[in-house]
């Protein structure tokens, strides 16, 4: 007979252990729930990207890239003759051009 009273002993213990289980992982679903229900309203609340998106190119279409010098031509008129091709193509003995 103790065999079977230590069995339900053991069978509620386990019982316990299950429900605690189950309670804790209830609670975790729970918590999830709630910060992806935060995160819901948060994502309502903010604004459209594609308007965040223009307000960014605009500011940085009227900026001046620091990086690039600005020139209104060539810095060095010489240097065009390198990029163009012969004024006359007779003269030129290039097989290219």
């Amino acid at each position: 007979m103790q065999t079977e009273g230590s069995e339900v002993v053991r069978s509620m213990a386990a019982d316990t252990r299950g429900k605690h289980r189950i309670s804790a992982a209830l609670k975790r679903l729970e918590q999830e729930a709630d910060s992806l229900e935060e995160e819901l309203e948060q994502l309502e609340n903010m604004e459209t990207v594609s308007g965040v998106c223009n307000t960014i190119f605009n500011d940085v279409e009227s900026r001046p890239d620091p990086l690039l010098p600005i020139t209104n031509g060539p810095t060095n008129p010489l240097w065009d003759r390198w990029f163009e091709g012969p004024n006359d193509k007779s003269d030129c003995k290039c097989c290219i051009l």
